[in-house]
């Protein structure tokens, strides 16, 4: 069992902007949350029709997409 995706929200950043809220489910079973930044965010939404189209995703798929640009 790998880290995915569980659920995703729109929050405001500190400095208004807008941030993509993951939360992960870890492999021990821990749910944890993960800020990503606007830029990050739209990268990983590309495609999708919806939030809820991140749901399920592996984590390390999704960093692969927006951390290592695709690889």
């Amino acid at each position: 069992m790998e880290a995915v995706i569980v659920a995703a929200e729109i929050t405001a950043g500190h400095d208004g902007r807008a941030e993509l809220l993951v939360r992960v489910r870890h492999e021990n079973g821990v749910v944890a949350p993960v800020v990503l930044d606007a830029d990050t965010g739209l990268r990983l939404l590309a495609g999708a029709d919806d939030l809820a189209a991140l749901v399920g995703r592996p984590w390390r798929e999704v960093l692969a997409e927006t951390v290592l640009g695709g690889t």
